[in-house]
């Protein structure tokens, strides 16, 4: 009975030494670099993990630090939502010049149509009535 409970515990130490070594950010580790860490391990059941929770385990109590420096979620993020707004303003101030540009483009084509018409094919865009009224009131 006591070699059953010898081998569950030395199986015990084996695996959670391992695991908590894999699960170690390896810049924290100390003394020899993680690979090296879980070949101690592999090699020396025991002894690698007494040396590991006594020597290469870091120390602390609070959980390790995140690798992240933004907010995870986008809704979070004050620059993703700065950006949104200037991409929204940007796209409705577009949409308002779009708008005012085809409004004076038909009212330019409207315009183009219009005088046409009443010219009756003549180049002269005043009218040949007009010179003639203006030449008198040049000489009185």
């Amino acid at each position: 009975m006591l070699r059953v409970v010898v081998t569950v515990a030395v199986l015990v130490v084996f695996v959670y030494g391992l695991v908590d070594v894999i699960r170690t950010d390896s810049r924290l580790t100390k003394g020899i670099s993680k690979p090296a860490w879980i070949v101690v391990q592999i090699v020396l059941p025991v002894i690698g993990a007494i040396l590991w929770f006594l020597i290469g385990r870091p120390r602390g109590t609070g959980p390790a630090p995140s690798r992240y420096s933004h907010p995870v979620a986008p809704d979070d993020d004050p620059e993703f939502l700065r950006n949104l707004e200037i991409r929204r303003r940007n796209q409705a101030e577009a949409d308002r010049l779009k708008k005012l540009k085809d409004g004076l483009n038909a009212k330019e084509r409207k315009l183009d149509d219009g005088e046409t018409p009443s010219n009756g094919g003549s180049g002269d865009a005043h009218g040949s009535g007009d010179a003639g009224t203006q030449g008198t009131d040049e000489v009185k």
